[in-house]
């Protein structure tokens, strides 16, 4: 049998569609698209496609799109971007304690320039309060950044609701859209953001490629000096093979969003109901509804996560433990421990990630394996012995 992958929330498969675009321009439109001869003028067409894309997706006009090398530094600009634009106004940001990495460890950098950042606190299923961002606000707060949807347990936040907050107190909104971009509605004014991140390779396009959304209007400096490429926010040659793969892969993934949804929603809940049914002692980590339609993290009592990851990879099957970015970090996720799991439930969470690849087989499969991994590594625990042995002896 061959291999499954259920890790999609780390990175996807490029499909075949999106190959060939990219194929095409690395054998035949090799020009750098800031010349005006014709190989040059072909790359800029090519550039400009799938700008107009992306832009139409997400509501936006072309020239707020800005291409970069992905989520983390699309993150970075919007954040490091607008507070050195905005330092006079004032050093006080608001984010989540959920956030990816490349959120929180860009806002901790600030930090030591001397800004202030709020962490603001979710429930126990991972879902932000809007109430508690218009508290946090301050007369110095100059950005709000809040991510769509989580990378590790799916949960999808109010972003709508905190936009018109950010909005009404006039203060610039990020998302992090990265596991939501053209999987969600992500349309821009609907949302209420001025700057969303995203990045190619969670929609089965190539890694290494991103786009930053920037409002017209929104106050933000480059990280980089250079040219006058991407409005001189991102300057370099962009990188236009992976660009076209990018709105190529956005193309598809947004056509087919709805369907698609509904067909991993019904293996997710399937997987869940089969795993609730066959293993004993688990937990469900976020909302049951409001997430990401083919995510699942389940905590497994009396199990290392690590372990399930290496057994079930006997099986052939690919999942996680947790962020993929993190995934070489022994310590406990820092977004279970934001909605109160403590660090040896944290450490027994298995994230599975379906995607367009998956079938009921899989899940089949899956549902197979499991049960028969977790006895087998609970059989060498010894707490899992002691909990039997007060479980027998109470009757």
């Amino acid at each position: 049998m061959g291999r499954i992958y259920m890790d999609n929330n780390a990175t996807t498969p490029v499909r075949p569609e999106v190959a060939e675009a990219m194929m095409e321009m690395l054998k035949g439109c090799y020009g750098n698209p800031s010349t005006l001869y014709c190989i040059g003028q072909e790359a800029h067409v090519a550039l400009g496609h799938a700008r107009d894309i992306i832009a139409g997706i997400i509501g936006a006009t072309p020239d707020e799109v800005v291409f970069t090398s992905g989520g983390t530094e699309s993150d970075n600009l919007a954040i490091f971007g607008v507070a050195r634009a905005m330092k006079k106004k004032g050093n006080h940001i608001i984010t989540t304690k959920i956030e990816h990495h490349a959120v929180l460890n860009t806002c901790k950098a600030l930090e030591r320039e001397g800004w202030s950042v709020t962490y603001l606190p979710v429930d126990d299923q991972g879902i932000l309060d809007p109430a508690s961002v218009e508290r946090a606000i301050t007369d110095t707060t100059v950005l709000i950044s809040v991510m769509h949807a989580n990378n590790e347990i799916g949960t999808i936040q109010p972003i709508a609701e905190i936009g018109k907050i950010a909005k009404a107190r006039k203060i610039i909104f990020h998302t992090d859209a990265v596991q939501s971009f053209a999987k969600l509605p992500t349309n821009v004014d609907e949302l209420g953001v001025d700057l969303m991140s995203t990045s190619s390779h969670k929609i089965y396009g190539p890694k290494g490629v991103g786009f930053l959304y920037v409002r017209k209007g929104t106050k933000i400096l480059p990280m980089l000096f250079g040219g006058h490429q991407e409005r001189s926010l991102r300057p370099g040659t962009e990188n236009v093979p992976g660009i076209v793969g990018f709105g190529r892969a956005a193309e598809l993934m947004h056509a087919e969003a709805e369907e698609e949804e509904a067909r991993l929603r019904k293996m997710r809940d399937r997987l869940w109901e089969g795993i609730h049914a066959t293993v004993p002692h688990i937990r469900l980590h976020g909302h049951p509804e409001k997430r990401l339609a083919g995510t699942i993290n389940v905590g497994f009592e009396f199990v290392e996560g690590e372990s399930l990851i290496l057994r079930l990879d006997e099986y052939g099957i690919c999942v996680a433990s947790g962020s993929a970015c993190t995934s070489d970090v022994l310590e406990p996720s820092h977004v279970l421990s934001a909605i109160g799991i403590p660090p040896e439930g944290a450490h027994g969470a298995l994230r599975i990630s379906l995607g367009r690849e998956n079938t009921e087989d899989d899940v089949d499969r899956l549902l197979d394996a499991l049960p028969k991994v977790v006895e087998d590594l609970r059989s060498f625990s010894p707490l899992y012995k002691e909990y039997m042995r007060e479980k027998k002896a109470a009757g």
